[in-house]
């Protein structure tokens, strides 16, 4: 395999179209075609499902992965060598929400200076990050899943803590008998979106038994504490997140999420300086 043929199948699956890769590569729409084409030829099977957007077959996926690891090797050994005109080396990671709102975004900012990275930052739940770094979108991740991904590395980097809390008004309309099974079906709660089960899997730990409260979806971090704040509903705060304004439902209960740094098993330092950075700043 050409390394142009994987450069133009990387260009593909992130424009999503054949014309709009043609453009990023300063090549006509023809040359990527036949490109795809040789490279499918070679294979003897499909590499991208022409839809709008493209993206890749599964073979495509394990193609993609090799993509951009030979693009960033190479990006890496020009730099190294100094040669012109190279510019800075993209790097796509996946950051959950609530770690880029508190602690992560300083480690990020750091690396990204020091070494000319550009940051393609995804924001996705550290439980399904993991599928960004299967099919190739991603390098690297912060994810909750400890076994790795095949291909990958896995670090441990520490744990988010979230307690649950509302308002001293929001305690004392809903909870003024206390924090009770009957009070928390009744109660209303804010979840982050419909991925998010945080909330259910405490209120199963403290209650043993499967409620459903009247539900209010919030799906950014700092808007999700800001509407605990304005007394919405109750929620899972992080630590780093916590106001004078918000008392703990249960007081020292802590919902513990350990976190993982999950990268390509590459001789990368970009990825080994962005895995140092975070595992020294997370909690």
């Amino acid at each position: 395999m050409e390394l142009d043929q994987l450069r133009t199948l990387a260009a593909v699956t992130d424009t999503g179209s054949f014309e709009l890769a043609a453009e990023a590569l300063t090549i006509t729409p023809s040359a990527v075609s036949q490109r795809i084409k040789a490279l499918e030829a070679q294979l003897g099977r499909g590499v991208l499902i022409r839809a709008r957007p493209c993206r890749p077959t599964q073979s495509g996926e394990v193609l993609l992965r090799l993509a951009r690891r030979m693009l960033l090797l190479e990006a890496e050994a020009l730099t190294e060598l100094g040669q012109p005109d190279v510019g800075p080396t993209q790097i796509t990671i996946v950051v959950n929400s609530d770690s880029l709102a508190t602690w992560a975004l300083p480690a990020l900012t750091a690396v990204a200076q020091d070494h000319d990275v550009l940051l393609d930052i995804r924001r996705e739940d550290q439980g399904l990050s993991t599928a960004l770094l299967r099919d190739g979108t991603a390098m690297a991740a912060v994810t909750s899943v400890a076994q790795a991904v095949p291909g990958c590395r896995v670090r441990r980097l520490g744990a988010m803590r979230y307690h649950p809390m509302a308002t001293a008004e929001f305690i004392e309309r809903w909870f003024g008998d206390g924090v009770t099974p009957a009070a928390l079906a009744a109660a209303p709660v804010i979840i982050f979106d419909r991925d998010d089960n945080l909330q259910d899997q405490w209120l199963r730990t403290r209650t043993h038994k499967r409620l459903d409260p009247p539900r209010h979806y919030v799906p950014e971090s700092t808007s999700y504490v800001a509407a605990v704040r304005l007394g919405l509903g109750w929620g899972l705060v992080p630590t780093d997140q916590h106001s004078d304004d918000l008392i703990e439902l249960v007081p020292d209960e802590v919902v513990e999420v350990p976190l993982f740094w999950q990268q390509w098993k590459l001789a990368s330092p970009v990825l080994d300086a962005l895995a140092d950075a975070l595992a020294y700043a997370c909690p």
